[in-house]
């Protein structure tokens, strides 16, 4: 039993050695970091408890001397909506976030934003990502949970555990069961 055990595992190990699937087949992000991590899309974004006057003193700050580009959520723009602070703010914040370096000191705005991976986009307002700062979206930092953030949701498995899931581990399984059967029936 023993002896058919280790002949199926290192049969199954050989051929995933072998196997044509690379690394790149499974990464979901087509960019990553300088270690090989898929790079996580990130967005600053207002906290869901923040006060207004606090979120409408920070977007001023940062649509003036921060320099965030605010032209989307002016009046005319595909992010205006002078009935939501938080959306508003949330792109003026994403916007600076982008601009400074993707660290958490950029993301603050006097503790009234957060760093998350939920896309917050809505309608026709895109937000930009961290994928599409030049510097390939390294963050320096961490998230907030879902639950102080503002957004839908990831529009994609971002973890890419599925992907890994069907390139790896179910062929794997798949060839120790083919193997410990065949190795039963050859034994006798």
């Amino acid at each position: 039993m023993a002896k058919s055990f280790a002949f199926s595992l290192c049969f199954s190990l050989l051929l995933m050695a072998l196997s044509p699937i690379s690394y790149a087949d499974i990464r979901w992000s087509s960019k990553a970091n300088d270690d090989g991590v898929p790079a996580q899309e990130l967005w600053c974004v207002a906290k869901n408890n923040a006060d207004d006057a606090a979120l409408q003193t920070a977007l001023n700050w940062a649509c003036g001397a921060g320099g965030a580009d605010c032209s989307p959520i002016q009046q005319g723009g595909p992010c205006y909506d002078p009935s939501n602070i938080q959306n508003t703010a949330s792109y003026a914040f994403n916007d600076y976030f982008l601009k400074h370096g993707l660290t958490d000191d950029s993301c603050n705005f006097d503790n009234n934003a957060a760093v998350t991976a939920l896309n917050p986009s809505y309608r026709n307002c895109k937000f930009p990502s961290s994928r599409t700062v030049s510097n390939g979206g390294n963050f320096s930092g961490s998230t907030t949970s879902s639950s102080s953030s503002v957004g839908l949701g990831p529009n994609e498995d971002v973890s890419g555990c599925s992907k890994v899931a069907r390139k790896w581990f179910w062929p794997l399984i798949a060839n120790h069961l083919l193997f410990m059967v065949v190795s039963r029936v050859v034994s006798g």
